[in-house]
């Protein structure tokens, strides 16, 4: 007998065991404490193949136990195999479900899913949901421009003179401090009552429209009460489009002016901070007011740029940047003596959210030095326009160059880049408050058809950084009908709590003439808009017919999608549009890149792709075959798509017009009946008109109950088809518990439950205080295990979820269960369907001393084998649990089941925290493979601000000796300070928060941002495997093997009796991320097409209106005044904006 090695760390407790014989070396000898000493290189052996050692394992002069032979092991899994599958045929009763299907064959017909008739119907059903409000969009804008070109300018209007509802007059009485109730408002506005309507999710006045002003545009002005008169016209024609249809929901009329119109009447959704909604800013009315745009940004950050003039550079830039959508491309620059773009983008890329958020964090890192050279930035920005070696809008292309002043007028740049076609318009910003000549910036923008504008302080800014849109109106505008045509946007949230929306637009043009033989008028009055809930055209897609893993999609030019069951952002801000790529929302592969491309140049198509799919909870990736069909969406610019797996190629449709057997079949739902037939939970469907939602499935059972007593299964406002499916499978699940599941007695195999869901919609769990600890989705299309079990062939183990943050699972009476299911397939004639799953709940602790024994050596039931002293024997996962670990991991590396007591309690996380080292093995030796996706949907809890207590960010903050310097008082310095500081208390936003949060619903709590998700699945490794994990004197030797007809891998190896070989841990669950790398993104762009539509070239376009300086000199006394305000605590009123376009708006 050998004599025992010292165990690592402490004695082995319970009586002495022979120590675990070390291959060709006797027992394994523990690692030098002091470190690894210098000596002879490691044995050979360490460095043979896997199957090579196991002879050696039980090498002449060991005794005791060794590492189990591979086909003992292998007998092992046969053993489980076998059992599952015993149990399962037992109990699970797919065998006799089908029979019970067959049986009732008289009471279902099997109907075919085709998917190319089913795809071309929705699109057709989507087409004439839309081409209805295109007719009531071209009334809206032909009455727009009538209304409007009636219309008699007055000049001498007063406030008093105009009565509307004005939508935000309800929050600003509640607010002591707003401008109104400072000054009392001489406005008319009507108190209107409201009714609660479903369809907005709001409170509405069907007979009034609302009308909404941005918070920095004055009321009162001429311009703004001459708007508000023509407008009231529109009224009547909203009216009238929803009596022809009543299904229409928010039209809109957004003026260029800044005033919003809409209809029905609703009180405006004040959010917590100032309100800085603008509908000129909303991305449904910058895609109707022109066409697409190539710009480059060019900003001076010479030296005499500095402090606050380069601080409203960079809030300028970012302000331009929102005037920006997904048609747009656009590229940011700095230049002094040289140019270079602020950020890693070398050419022009997609104005899309990400794009835009380099650019913005990209533009605060600008600093001030050198000398102005308009050369070099007007140089840059034509190189970049003239790159045809890109994608690109291709339409509308300028230049913005933001700077303090200078007088070079390049025009030998012009010249060279430029004339005489002039095809790049160049806008030109004075930025901050200088004594420098503007002249030469006018030059540059009236000779380059575009417009000067000023920005001396922080309020100017908003509005002059989207005036540009006016100018690029021009062409669409002297275009006339032909630049008529309706556009469908981007999915985003509507500003009034609607929801997911998209809407179509439709520009308004100003048909005034100045004078008889004068020019035609270029101004675009603004854009009309009707929303289409997203709901409303789920509404025409199949649903319950195309099984629980087939849907429908939909994208746009850009590939992003309009329909998808992925579509969930978390949280959503109305600022920016919803813009989830379709090959981010799903696992993208090169096959979906061929279907978007085709769907995106509206082709029709049909192609079957093998590809993976992640489950519902998000855990585990399966390999699936899907059959993707797809035909464009006519007078759009989406595309439409189907998804079905081959399994859903046919559904049941039940045919019960037997009343008799209606009625018996429904009993089984009442509760009455749950205690001997089991306990039924419904799928929450609309299964008629009347019925009431709720959350809690036992009420929501009880409001069908109630509802079903009043109606029948046939009623007209009922869904007919929804109703007798689920009847029917009431009763083909009651037959499974009357000749299978009542007769049998659970505890024998140590099972909690059994259970059976149908596509029908009924859950049923058996016996019923099983449903007391039951947990999954009584939807069962909603439900992972139904999902992946009809995905999957064989018995799927799902354990109870943990996750690594929340406390162990809590092991007592037995509740803790591990469910086991299987699709049940039936093949009528050769049609072949799977409309139902079954499976069981495995008692956990129950089942663990069970795997003990199955995974052992023992010849009889109850008599674990002994090892002799003088005996070889080989370890097993019964009685070597001290030194052998066994364990059942699922294919998304989650723990099922383990012989170690203390990892019972482990069982749902993911393996790699329950053994890092072993783990990390089985994933290097390919038994699994990492999936790696990014969740552009997810919500993050907002960051807590930084340096409180701080001054507001972005303003410059004057020291004593400034203060007390008299000089300092009348410069240009202290009056940009003041304004700044005047806006600053009105806008506060502007400096303590993002724009977002401030134009934000009072709810928001989160922002969107982006999650890396990780996954894993079973690779190529399918058969059983021995190895080594080598890490010197701390190797482990294991074995894995699946095992048949499982989604399990069975696991042996030998504990880790050291740490010193520690591997790096596999991490699965969610973690924050910026997401891919955007500079290497953009060099490989997605396809995409922009509009087919461009309007920006007319000949008879007069460009002589192109902006013009306003110089407002500072006044002591003004300043005085402003300082003693402030002092005071006694904000100031805004007064009324000044802009360059003021003039133009006469209507």
């Amino acid at each position: 007998m050998a004599v025992p090695a010292r165990t690592c760390g402490a004695s082995w407790p319970g009586p002495v065991r022979t120590a675990r014989p070390w291959p060709g070396r006797g027992p394994r000898p523990c690692p030098d404490p002091r470190g690894p000493a210098s000596g002879p290189a490691r044995p050979l052996l360490l460095l043979l193949p896997p199957l090579l050692l196991l002879p050696l394992l039980a090498a002449p002069g060991a005794s005791a136990y060794s590492f189990p032979q591979q086909h003992t092991m292998q007998h092992w899994a046969r053993r489980l195999e076998q059992e599952i599958d015993g149990v399962m045929r037992i109990f699970g009763g797919v065998q006799q479900l089908r029979e019970i299907y067959k049986d009732n064959r008289n009471l279902f017909e099997v109907q075919e899913n085709e998917p190319q008739k089913l795809v071309e119907k929705v699109a057709g059903d989507i087409e004439n949901l839309l081409d209805r409000k295109v007719q009531a969009l071209k009334r809206l804008a032909d009455a727009a421009e009538n209304f409007q070109k009636a219309h008699r300018w007055q000049d001498n209007i007063k406030e008093e003179d105009i009565v509307y509802y004005d939508a935000k007059a309800d929050a600003e009485l509640d607010d002591p401090e707003s401008e109104d109730t400072e000054r009392g408002s001489k406005t008319s506005t009507l108190r209107l009552d409201f009714i609660e309507d479903p369809n907005f999710k709001n409170k509405v006045n069907y007979s009034y429209t609302a009308v909404q002003i941005p918070t920095d545009i004055y009321k009162g002005s001429t311009v703004i009460l001459n708007e508000l008169n023509w407008t009231e016209a529109l009224e009547n024609v909203f009216i009238e489009n929803r009596r022809q249809d009543p299904t229409l929901l928010w039209q809109v009329f957004g003026s260029a002016t800044g005033v919003t119109r809409y209809y029905p009447a609703t009180p405006w959704r004040a959010p917590k901070k100032i309100d800085l909604y603008d509908v000129r800013r909303r991305p449904w009315y910058i895609q109707g007011a022109s066409s697409p745009k190539d710009m480059v940004i060019i900003v001076d950050v010479s030296g005499s740029v500095s402090g606050l003039t380069l601080k409203l550079m960079k809030t300028s830039v970012c302000e331009m940047l929102d005037t920006l959508s997904d048609d747009d491309y656009v590229n940011v620059a700095s230049f002094n003596e040289k140019a270079q773009p602020v950020s890693c983008f070398t050419h022009l890329v997609q104005a899309n959210v990400r794009n835009k958020k380099v650019f913005k964090e990209a533009v605060q890192g600008m600093v001030a030095k050198g000398t102005t050279g308009y050369k070099a930035g007007f140089e840059y920005a034509f190189d970049q326009l003239q790159n045809s070696n890109i994608t690109r809008a291709n339409c509308n292309k300028m230049i913005m160059m933001f700077t303090d002043g200078g007088e070079d007028r390049v025009q030998d740049v012009f010249e060279k880049y430029n004339w005489p076609n002039r095809t790049v318009r160049v806008f030109t910003f004075s930025v901050g408050q200088h004594n420098y000549d503007v002249t030469p910036l006018q030059w540059m923008a009236c000779t380059n058809k575009g417009y000067y504008f000023e920005i001396p302080s922080i309020g100017a800014i908003r509005i002059n950084t989207q005036e540009y849109l006016d100018v690029l109106g021009r062409p669409m505008v002297l275009a006339g009908k032909d630049a008529k045509q309706v556009q469908w946007t981007n999915v985003y949230e509507d500003a009034l709590g609607l929801g997911l929306v998209v809407t179509g637009t439709l520009p308004v043009f100003n048909l005034t003439q100045d004078g008889p033989g004068e020019k035609k008028n270029q101004l675009i009055l603004g854009v009309m808009g009707i929303d289409v809930a997203l709901n409303d055209i789920k509404r025409l897609t199949p649903n319950y017919t195309l099984g629980a893993n087939g849907y429908v999609f939909a994208i746009d030019l850009n590939g992003y999608v309009l329909l998808h069951p992925n579509l969930k952002p978390q949280t959503t801000n109305f600022r920016e549009p919803v813009t989830l790529d379709f090959l981010d929302a799903e696992l993208e592969n090169e096959n979906k890149e061929e279907i978007r491309r085709s769907m995106i140049d509206g082709d029709k198509g049909h192609k079957q792709i093998r590809t993976l799919v992640k489950s519902l909870d998000e855990r585990y990736i399966d390999e699936v075959i899907r059959n993707y069909t797809w035909v464009p969406i006519r007078s759009t610019n989406y595309s439409l798509g189907l998804v079905l797996p081959p399994y859903s190629t046919y559904y049941l449709q039940a045919n019960l017009s037997d009343q008799i057997l209606q009625v018996k079949y429904f009993e089984f739902l009442l509760p009455s009946s749950f205690e001997s037939e089991g306990h039924v939970f419904i799928a929450p469907r609309e299964y008629c008109k009347d019925l009431n939602a709720s959350d809690n499935n036992t009420e929501f059972l009880k409001n069908f109950i109630e509802l079903m007593e009043k109606v029948t299964p046939d009623s007209k406002q009922c869904n007919n088809f929804l109703l007798h499916n689920l009847i029917l499978d009431t009763g083909i699940t009651q037959q499974l518990v009357e000749r299978v599941w009542r007769d049998q007695d659970l505890n024998t195999y140590s099972l909690l439950a059994v259970f059976a869901a149908t596509d029908g919609g009924i859950t049923r769990v058996f016996p019923n205080k099983a449903a007391e600890d039951w947990t999954e989705n009584p939807e069962p299309f909603n439900a992972s295990f139904y999902r992946r079990s009809l995905d999957n062939r064989g018995y799927i183990f799902k354990p109870p979820h943990q996750d690594s943050l929340l406390r162990p699972l809590e092991l007592e009476n037995d509740t803790v269960g591990v469910l086991v299911s299987t699709a049940v397939e039936l093949s009528l004639g050769r049609r072949t369907l799977r409309p139902a799953v079954v499976g069981v709940k495995l008692d956990l602790e129950a089942w663990a001393e069970k795997f003990k024994v199955l995974a052992s050596n023992r010849t009889h039931q109850d008599q674990p084998q002994k090892c002799g002293p003088s005996s070889h024997c080989e370890m097993d996962c019964e009685v070597n649990n001290e030194d052998l670990l066994c364990v059942l991991i699922d294919d998304g590396g989650f723990l099922v089941l383990s012989n170690q007591n203390h990892q019972w309690d482990q069982v749902g996380r993911f393996f790699s925290e329950v053994d890092a080292n072993l783990m990390l093995a089985l994933y290097n030796n390919s038994f699994y493979t990492r999936k790696e996706s990014y969740d552009y949907q997810a919500a993050c809890a907002p960051q807590p601000p930084g340096n409180l207590g701080a001054a507001p960010r972005g303003v410059f903050v004057p020291t004593i000796a400034d203060f007390l310097n008299l000089a300092w008082w009348t410069s240009a310095a202290a009056w940009s300070l003041f304004q700044q500081l005047l806006y600053g208390l009105i806008y506060h936003s502007w400096f303590q928060a993002d724009p977002a949060e401030a134009e934000g619903s009072p709810e928001t709590r989160e922002s969107s941002c982006v999650m890396k998700q990780t996954q894993y699945y079973f690779g190529s490794v399918n058969a059983s495997y021995n190895a080594i994990i080598d890490c010197g004197n701390c190797s482990r030797l294991f074995h894995a093997q699946r095992l048949t007809n499982t989604n399990l891998l069975f696991v042996v190896a030998e504990k880790p009796l050291c740490s010193q070989c520690e591997a790096g841990r596999l991490l699965q669950k969610e973690t924050h991320s910026d997401g891919p790398e955007q500079c290497e993104l953009v060099q490989r762009p997605r396809y995409r097409r922009g509009p087919h539509i461009c309007f920006d070239y007319n000949a008879t376009e007069d460009t002589s209106d192109c902006g013009r300086g306003a110089s407002f000199p500072p006044s002591l006394g003004v300043l005085v005044s402003l300082q003693l305000l402030l002092l005071l605590g006694l904000p100031p009123r805004p007064q009324p904006q000044v802009h360059s376009f003021a003039a133009s708006r006469r209507l």
